[in-house]
C-alpha cells in the first residue's frame, strides 16, 4: 500500500501521547497474559507470546507508515517490548 504523504506539519504532541498510552496498555496486557500462563507452564507462555507478535507483526509492519496508525503501531511495538523485557526481569529475580 502506497500512502500519500503528510499533509501539514507532524503532531508530535498528540502522537506521542497516543504512542505512551498505547505502549503503556500493551506492555501491562503482555506482562499480565505472560504472567498468567507462565503459571500453567512457562513454555506456554513463551510460545504464545511468540506467536502473537509475529502473527500481528506482518499487520503492523504494513501500517507503519499510515498517517494516524504509525503512532499506535510505534506505541504497540514498544509496549510488547518493554512488557517481554519485564516479564525476562521478573523471572530472573
Amino acid at each position: 500500500m502506497n500512502y500519500p504523504p503528510a499533509q501539514g506539519p507532524t503532531p508530535w504532541g498528540s502522537g506521542l501521547t497516543v504512542s505512551i498510552a498505547v505502549a503503556v496498555l500493551t506492555a501491562v496486557a503482555v506482562y499480565a497474559f505472560g504472567r498468567a500462563l507462565a503459571e500453567v507452564h512457562p513454555l506456554l507462555a513463551v510460545g504464545v507470546n511468540l506467536v502473537a507478535a509475529g502473527g500481528a507483526a506482518p499487520t503492523a509492519w504494513r501500517l507503519r507508515w499510515a498517517p494516524v496508525t504509525r503512532w499506535v503501531v510505534g506505541g504497540g511495538a514498544a509496549g510488547v517490548l518493554v512488557g517481554w523485557a519485564v516479564l525476562l526481569l521478573s523471572g530472573l529475580g
